[in-house]
């Protein structure tokens, strides 16, 4: 048996959840009461998250830090600190402010000034613009206008050494002129981090390591390691832009200032040559490729500095004290490759932390939106990236940087709002599973009392969220998937760009586009970064090898231009077998402005390379084998992660959809026996399987909205399968229970406590408008059910359910179900004559909380809707 199996079928499986433990200054029962609830919710650490504190560093805070870490030690929990008392990542606890100027942050700033000549003994005022001598003149240039439609149609002509005591001193020549004046501000920049570190400069991060870090490391050196497990960043980035959320923020964007440093000038110099400051204009201003050689000059600076300045620095500290760095950067929309809140490439932005990271939180994701914009709180959402981008980023770095060991943490669950209950949750949880993600923060637990509204939903909730009592259900879920999908190796078919370059370069396609394409068709694949390309890739056996991962083939989005390293290893993979699959055309140039003519023609007219349209490009690598797993039918909903242990192969499923269902056979590349997990009962049962035409095996799946599916091929020990379900084919008969029902109501801090509401004949919502619209709690339906018919097995079917159901049957606790298809086998309970069937429906906090984050969505109606059904297989 393998051991990993072996271990969740025993209750043996590691703990892969942290959720957010807030502060806020409360007392020691308090603090200790909330860590019981996490713990009892079948949680073996919290992430310690002090935004809320009052008194971050002070002794009130080392005060309730003693607390949780001793409950932590008692109860063998691990702890996790978010790092800093403000959110984002990057105040320093509010030492940035008094260090020296030099360390704060810098901007790059442009301002221009129109002129017309010839002017002869002409001037122009700058000192304006070099407010206070706070701003350092980097360059003042200028370049001649077309007078038809007022274009840049020259080269730039450097006026820098004609500036005297704030005053440009120059004879116009003829025509129309732009003057560009480039300087460094320290001012500038999103407000609300305007004593923010600079994440670009090495120096300017050693004030968060130095303040908050080492402080850690002088209390709790002994538990470094042990119970302190390791420090985790919430969405750091450059934040230059005053717009902190405009997701289109990037070189080219008027008036935007841009992150700077002192390392900045000597990494520009190297790329555009020595007199990069009388390009710099570029930056903001459209000349054609020349801008775009700027900006991808600009921006590869940039996100290569903050990954060694910043990431990287916080994560050696970490590695080499025995604790572990994780967190995530702000992703949205595809911010990730871009300024203001992005940190430039997520790839680079995580690569120094030992987990990768991403967030899934304010209502991003949602069921059925995978393509139509949501409406949410920062705008819309960009639904395509959500459902098949993100998650794909943060699983592709697991799989590639070996210290993360193929890990990958998600925050998840939050700011959806008290909408939100396990329903939803299951099916977050299954979207970030399905896609290889290991390890998850929930949002969050909030010792402050109720209600707090800091961004719902709160698991506990000083009692009040009702459905607290069936979490730890769905924590055992994750654990135990979670373990099976950890340890291993993963397997993908294909690899696709990540395409970042490409956008500071010039016209590109998201990268996420052909994920979708390949996602729809049951085609797994990796997201690839240039940098992992170039340094620690090879192609063997016509394969692209990346640490553990084997990749039948690379896809590259479209893109007008790639670095110049790229093109050429690209020709080279080729050549050495490998098929590259490009979208829409090759690259036309090089990012650089390199000559790079020879291996685009190379490449034209090697057979390894196929250019395809988007729409094709399944359908292609479909007819070349590159695939894995094959799904019978066009099943656009249907998600796959294949995961291998030496002698277990781990298959999920997953239908998306929030409303139909998926029955087809699917052909897996394993011969012998196979067999279904259910997370949940945490059982085994045999698959009826058999052997398909290449040898491997076929079998029939069918998966409600909502629900998912493991299947096993391997190690198995026979005597730990339960007898085979019967197969969904099996003629069976369905009996309505049309009967009527006595309802009871409890809200949850008076459960398990009921009082009689009433009676039902016709189940119906009971939140409508003449019923109970303002209960959230537990509505209790009982009736006494006939029973004579025979049968092995019998199924009890709920049918709606809004949205967690527990039932008993002659007073027997049947099970708990959190989320489609609501059925149970009640085959062991039912005797003959008259049974007793109680139903507890539990709906979510949102009826008697009306929380603003919940006016981002439709609500469901509450309790059982029916019909219920008995199924009885012949």
């Amino acid at each position: 048996m393998n051991h990993r199996l072996q271990d969740v079928l025993d209750g043996r499986e590691s703990n892969y959840i942290l959720p957010f433990l807030w502060q806020h200054g409360e007392d020691e029962q308090t603090i200790r009461q909330e860590i019981a609830r996490v713990h009892e919710a079948g949680i073996g650490a919290v992430c310690v998250e002090s935004r809320p504190h009052p008194d971050f560093l002070g002794p009130k805070w080392w005060e309730d830090m003693d607390v949780i870490m001793d409950e932590a030690r008692n109860r063998g929990m691990k702890v996790w600190i978010l790092d800093d008392d403000h959110f984002p990542t990057g105040h320093a606890g509010g030492r940035v402010k008094q260090a020296p100027a030099e360390l704060h942050r810098k901007f790059l700033a442009e301002r221009h000034i129109d002129t017309l000549g010839p002017a002869t003994g002409a001037s122009l005022l700058l000192e304006p613009i070099l407010v206070n001598g706070n701003n350092e003149l980097i360059s003042a240039v200028a370049v001649q206008r077309d007078s038809i439609n007022g274009g840049l149609c020259g080269a730039a002509v450097d006026l820098t050494g004609l500036v005297q005591d704030g005053i440009l001193y120059w004879d116009i020549p003829a025509g129309f002129w732009r003057v560009f004046v480039i300087s460094v501000n320290p001012d500038g920049g999103s407000k609300k981090q305007e004593h923010y570190l600079n994440p670009l400069d090495r120096d300017s991060t050693r004030i968060l390591i130095d303040t908050v870090y080492e402080a850690f490391f002088e209390r709790y050196r002994e538990d470094f390691g042990q119970t302190l497990a390791g420090f985790f960043s919430d969405e750091p980035g450059f934040y230059n832009d005053p717009e902190t959320f405009d997701f289109d923020s990037k070189p080219g964007k008027p008036g935007v200032p841009l992150p700077w440093s002192r390392d900045m000038p000597g990494l520009l110099k190297r790329s555009l040559g020595p007199d990069y400051q009388q390009q710099l204009h570029l930056l903001w201003h459209d000349a054609g490729e020349a801008s775009s050689k700027v900006r991808y000059a600009y921006m590869n600076a940039v996100s290569q500095l903050y990954a060694d300045h910043f990431c990287s620095q916080i994560g050696d500290w970490c590695r080499e004290r025995g604790v572990e760095y994780i967190g995530h950067v702000l992703e949205d929309n595809n911010i990730h490759a871009r300024l203001a809140a992005g940190a430039g490439h997520f790839f680079r932005s995580m690569w120094g932390q030992d987990m990768s990271g991403l967030d899934v939180v304010l209502w991003q994701i949602v069921p059925g939106f995978d393509e139509l914009p949501f409406r949410w709180k920062a705008g819309e959402t960009d639904s395509e990236f959500f459902h098949y981008g993100l998650g794909k980023l943060g699983v592709s770095l697991s799989h590639m940087d070996p210290k993360k060991k193929g890990r990958t943490m998600c925050e998840l669950y939050g700011a959806y709002g008290w909408t939100e209950g396990l329903k939803l949750m299951k099916w977050l949880t299954d979207h970030i599973l399905v896609r290889g993600v290991n390890h998850f923060v929930p949002h969050a637990f909030t010792q402050k009392a109720f209600p707090d509204p800091d961004h719902p939903p709160h698991m506990y909730a000083s009692g009040k969220n009702p459905q607290y009592r069936y979490y730890k259900v769905l924590n055992q879920y994750i654990n135990r998937i979670s373990h099976l999908i950890s340890g291993g190796r993963h397997v993908a078919s294909a690899a696709v760009l990540y395409h970042a370059e490409a956008e500071w370069s010039g016209e590109s396609m998201y990268f996420h586009k052909p994920v979708k394409e390949l996602m729809q068709h049951q085609i797994d694949c990796d997201v690839v970064p240039v940098d992992v390309l170039l340094e620690g890739a090879s192609v063997t056996g016509g394969k692209l090898h990346i640490h553990q991962e084997d990749y039948g083939c690379l896809i590259i989005p479209y893109a007008e231009a790639l670095p110049a390293a790229m093109i050429q290893r690209l020709a080279q993979m080729a050549e050495q077998g490998l098929p590259v699959h490009f979208i829409d055309g090759l690259p036309r140039r090089s990012s650089e402005g390199v000559q790079v003519l020879a291996e685009l023609s190379q490449l034209a007219s090697d057979p390894s390379v196929n250019v395809s349209s988007l729409k094709g490009l399944a359908a292609s690598l479909i007819k070349e084998g590159l695939f894995d797993i094959r799904a019978e039918g066009d099943l656009p909903y249907l998600r796959n992660y294949h995961y291998v242990h030496d002698d277990l192969h781990v298959f999920m499923f997953f239908n998306e959809s929030p409303h139909q269902p998926v029955q087809t056979k699917i052909h897996l590349p394993v011969s012998g026996k196979l067999y279904a997990y259910d997370g949940f009962l945490n059982r085994l049962t045999r698959v009826d399987a058999s052997q398909d035409m290449d040898g491997g095996s076929m079998a029939e799946i069918a998966l409600s909205p909502y629900e998912s599916v493991v299947w096993l091929n391997g190690a198995i020990v026979e005597g730990s399968v339960e007898a085979m379900p019967c197969p969904a084919t099996e003629s069976t008969i369905a009996v309505e229970l049309n009967r009527v029902w006595t309802v009871s109501t409890s809200r949850a801090e008076k459960y398990p406590h009921f009082e009689a509401w009433g009676s039902l004949k016709d189940l119906c919502s009971m939140s409508g408008p003449d019923v109970l619209p303002r209960f959230s709690g537990t509505f209790r339906y009982e009736t006494d059910v006939g029973w004579g018919e025979t049968s092995d097995r019998v199924l009890l079917n709920l049918g709606e359910v809004y949205e967690t159901a527990e039932v008993w049957v002659n007073g027997e606790h049947v099970g708990v179900r959190i989320c489609p298809p609501y059925q149970l086998d009640v085959s062991r309970f039912l005797i003959k004559g008259n049974n007793r069937l109680v139903v507890e429906v539990t709906n979510t906090l949102v009826k008697e909380q009306r929380d603003n984050l919940s006016s981002f969505a439709q609500q469901e109606p509450s309790g059982l809707l029916g019909p219920v059904q008995l199924v009885v297989f012949e």
